[in-house]
């Protein structure tokens, strides 16, 4: 019985198990903060881009009124 208790304090197989679910909780918490960060800006650039296409017409050129640029020899 003595043996016993001395081989299971002595391993260390699930100490790698542990190391692993430490460090994926940090990622998954370091994820979750930038996206706690971005999730603002990221709000108003998609507002931006809606508000700009529901402005645009799209029967009118958008590059009327444009300089036209010619490759001249």
């Amino acid at each position: 019985m003595t043996n016993f208790i001395k081989n299971f304090a002595a391993d260390e197989s699930g100490a790698v198990t542990v190391d692993w679910v430490v460090l994926t909780a940090a990622l998954v918490g370091l994820g979750l903060a930038v996206m706690a960060v971005v999730s603002g800006g990221v709000e108003n650039l998609s507002t931006d881009i809606a508000q700009g296409l529901a402005d645009t017409d799209p029967l009118t050129d958008p590059f009327d009124g444009n300089d036209t640029f010619t490759d001249s020899e």
